[in-house]
């Protein structure tokens, strides 16, 4: 029997991922429909562009609901304790140093929330605790010095602040 896959999840992103299910079962879905509804009353349907756009989209909703159905299904919300240790849930400041940061300008501190995989977003500073940097990060402290195996290089930085989400 194959295993399921845990996604672990940070209470904002559970209810981030519940608000979109919410969002594409009473709104998006029924939308859809009526784009589907309207196309129909435009009559062949074997030439209806209009028709075949409204299908896909529908396809692409219910394969959205399925997979956050899924996701919460065998989600695990991290309890985030108020420890200064770097979990999953914590938002830490890190002070990158030493040459690849310079060269890549990224010197100087980053404040990021370590997140589950799914919730994972670079341009909101949300780094998942699989990624190279997220995971160095995984059980240190304030002041520890880290270094991070990433494609680019090895990354240096000092674990500046811990602080708990919400």
């Amino acid at each position: 029997m194959a295993e399921t896959k845990e996604y672990i999840l940070t209470v904002e992103g559970r209810a981030k991922l519940e608000a979109e299910l919410n969002q594409l079962v009473t709104v998006t879905r029924k939308q859809v429909s009526e784009k589907i509804k309207e196309a129909r009353s435009f009559g062949d349907l074997s030439e209806n562009a209009e028709y075949d756009a409204a299908k896909n989209e529908q396809a692409e909703v219910e394969s959205r609901i399925q997979t956050i159905e899924h996701m919460l299904k065998y989600a695990k919300v991290v309890d985030v304790e108020s420890n200064d240790i770097v979990t999953v849930g914590k938002v830490v400041t890190l002070r990158f140093h030493g040459e690849l940061a310079e060269l890549m300008d990224m010197a100087g501190e980053q404040t990021y929330t370590i997140v589950g995989t799914s919730e994972a977003d670079p341009n909101e500073n949300k780094l998942s605790y699989e990624s190279p940097i997220g995971a160095a990060c995984i059980n240190k402290s304030v002041g520890d010095e880290v270094e991070a195996e990433t494609p680019a290089g090895i990354v240096q930085f000092t674990i500046m602040n811990i602080e708990k989400t919400q």
